[in-house]
């Protein structure tokens, strides 16, 4: 049986650690096998492996020194701070602390979670151009829409533009009821809802109705010249090759685009081009533009998305393999 004993200066900063119900402490036990007890100013904790055990120690520490800078704890927090531990990057913890992007309409603080949001930020800080690429709950949308309402509140720039193309995940159009603003409604929904979340419903509106925020259909782009414009392309992987070289040439002075997808979710028929894969391979290199993966430890929604996100990159790639060796055995047979 190993031990090892944290010394505890702060205890308000152990109750945020420890979560409703020492969750977050049942939850590295769990993980990584050991016991984890508290008394006083001390937390110990036992394992019958010694790695097990120091590992938990680094996690709580690293816990411990994010809630001492102000940092919320939840359980995707304890999961983040476990896989940086057990993958040995612990001496990154500290540089998670992370600034405010902007404040909701409800007083709470956006910031990015992970390193990959951290420099996905970044990034769309330091450039005019940025493709944020990655599978669902990474908070590319999210964090984009928090960066164009803090560039908008400092007056860096003059409107917000939201769009996306109206490309049916096996619907159609012309099926939906009303008119063409009441079918396209539904493809710009998760814009809306994180402008609302923002701004709040009534702020939205009063700059909706006077200009100052605009969400509409890709085709709405096209012929005009956005000026002193945050402009946020969301669901990138299902415009065309045509429609992301339109909607990339709209760039105006003053103005900044974040451009989002996910490449395993592309909705386009079989014989079309994604114009965001396309994009990615032209515009790689190029000064100004900057092109940001994020992965499945990114993700930020419940812990099941983030498997299932990985169980799908798993399949993928199972199948690409299986796709591979039958070319191979056919090239040999001829």
């Amino acid at each position: 049986m190993t031990d090892e004993t944290i010394i505890v200066d702060r205890m308000e900063h152990v109750i945020s650690v420890f979560g409703s119900f020492d969750e977050n402490l049942r939850l590295i036990e769990s993980e990584m096998g050991v016991r984890i007890t508290d008394r006083e100013s001390e937390i110990k904790i036992s394992g019958d492996d010694p790695e097990s055990v120091m590992r938990a120690r680094k996690t709580i520490e690293g816990l411990i020194s994010l809630a001492a800078k102000g940092e919320s704890i939840d359980a995707q927090s304890v999961r983040y701070i476990m896989g940086l531990v057990k993958s040995g990057a612990e001496d990154k913890i500290d540089d998670l602390a992370r600034d405010v992007i902007c404040v909701t309409a409800k007083g709470k603080p956006v910031k990015p979670k992970t390193f990959g949001q951290k420099r996905y930020v970044e990034a769309i800080a330091k450039n005019t151009v940025t493709l944020g690429i990655g599978p669902a709950g990474t908070g590319k949308t999210y964090l984009a829409v928090a960066a164009a309402v803090a560039a908008f509140r400092k007056k860096e720039v003059n409107r917000i533009i939201l769009t996306r193309p109206a490309v049916e995940a096996g619907e159609r159009l012309g099926f939906l009821p009303g008119d063409l603003q009441s079918k396209v409604d539904p493809y710009l929904r998760p814009l809306y809802d994180a402008l609302f979340e923002m701004l709040g419903a009534e702020t939205y509106t009063k700059y909706l109705e006077r200009g100052d925020i605009e969400v509409a259909p890709l085709a709405y782009m096209r012929g005009r010249t956005l000026d002193d414009s945050f402009i946020i392309l969301d669901e990138a992987q299902n415009t065309s090759r045509e429609q992301m070289k339109m909607f990339l040439t709209r760039l105006g002075f003053g103005s900044k685009i974040v451009i989002t997808g996910d490449e395993t979710q592309i909705d386009l028929p079989a014989d079309k081009i994604s114009g965001l894969r396309e994009a990615v391979r032209v515009l790689d290199g190029v000064e100004g533009i900057a092109i940001c993966r994020l992965s499945a430890s990114d993700v930020v929604r419940h812990v099941l998305v983030q498997r299932i996100v990985e169980a799908y990159d798993k399949y993928e790639k199972k199948k690409t393999e299986k796709a591979g060796d039958r070319n191979d055995r056919t090239r040999s047979r001829k």
